[in-house]
């Protein structure tokens, strides 16, 4: 038996002249929580489907619990639970009494779409469950869920992971990332980081900026043309700036030069750490 539940090599997707997966290779151990983060378009829901069979790629190989995941597609229905981005479940179906240990016993004769988000993703989740897969593919689930639902469901899945169930997880929630043993960052189709949310972190020390300016936005298009920025990302009036070959002393001095230069005020230019 493998030790890996899940395995990408070079794998690519397109969507007719879009690249959706670029050359994505990365493995997921048996009993690991494995997250996929990037931001929308990054191609986290097309690896998701992909290892569910409901995909085909273009190149590579996927292995999934030792099988291919679209050739052997019926082997592989009762080892995999999927939980998409929305709601998929019948609206008008009562919820039966065996989801009393998803603390939803008191709503079981209540019609599905009654249920309020964080209840309809726990009454989802028990549903790719109840065949007790090995591996459990959740599509951002608690997306528009509540704090505290997103808490009851964390507490739900750590239970699982103790049970030795592996997770593979698309989030765009940083802290849901940082939960993760090993966390994949995909940016337009491709695999731009893969490590530990702590190591990956380490990496980015020092290398971070955020630029906030005397505007409604920040002028992306300036700062990225400054020389030693790597990547810039908007964040309402503020922008993070991920520098690469200068300190973030320098690199403070170019972004203010840069932005009196185009005529724009900058309000403050200050290091920050780095977090997922």
């Amino acid at each position: 038996m493998s030790d890996s539940a899940l395995r990408f090599d070079r794998v690519t997707k397109n969507y007719g002249a879009v690249r959706a997966l670029d050359d994505v290779s990365f493995a997921v151990p048996r009993g690991a929580m494995f997250g996929l983060i990037g931001p929308d378009g990054a191609g986290k829901t097309t690896a998701i489907r992909l290892t569910g069979g409901l995909l085909t790629p273009d190149g590579g190989r996927i292995d999934v619990l030792g099988r291919d995941p679209k050739k052997d597609h019926r082997a592989l229905t009762g080892a995999i639970g999927y939980l998409s981005q929305r709601f998929s479940l019948y609206g008008d179906l009562s919820i039966d009494e065996n989801v009393a240990f998803f603390a939803l016993a008191p709503f079981r004769r209540r019609r599905a779409d009654r249920l309020s988000g964080g209840m309809k993703q726990k009454l989802a989740l028990a549903c790719t469950l109840v065949h007790e897969p090995e591996l459990l593919l959740l599509d951002e689930p608690t997306t528009g869920v509540d704090p505290v639902s997103r808490r009851e469901f964390w507490k739900l899945l750590a239970e699982f992971l103790a049970r030795g169930l592996t997770i593979v997880m698309a989030t765009p929630y940083l802290d849901e990332a940082e939960r993760c043993s090993r966390v994949a960052l995909l940016h337009d189709g491709r695999l731009m980081a893969l490590d530990e949310p702590p190591r990956l972190q380490a990496a980015l020390a020092g290398q971070l900026l955020e630029v906030i300016v005397d505007a409604p936005r920040p002028p992306i298009d300036v700062l990225a043309r400054v020389d030693g920025v790597a990547d810039v990302q908007s964040f309402g009036d503020r922008a993070h700036v991920r520098l690469a070959g200068i300190d973030q002393r320098r690199g403070a001095e170019r972004i203010g030069e840069a932005l009196a230069h185009a005529g724009v005020k900058p309000v403050g230019v200050r290091p920050i750490a780095a977090s997922l």
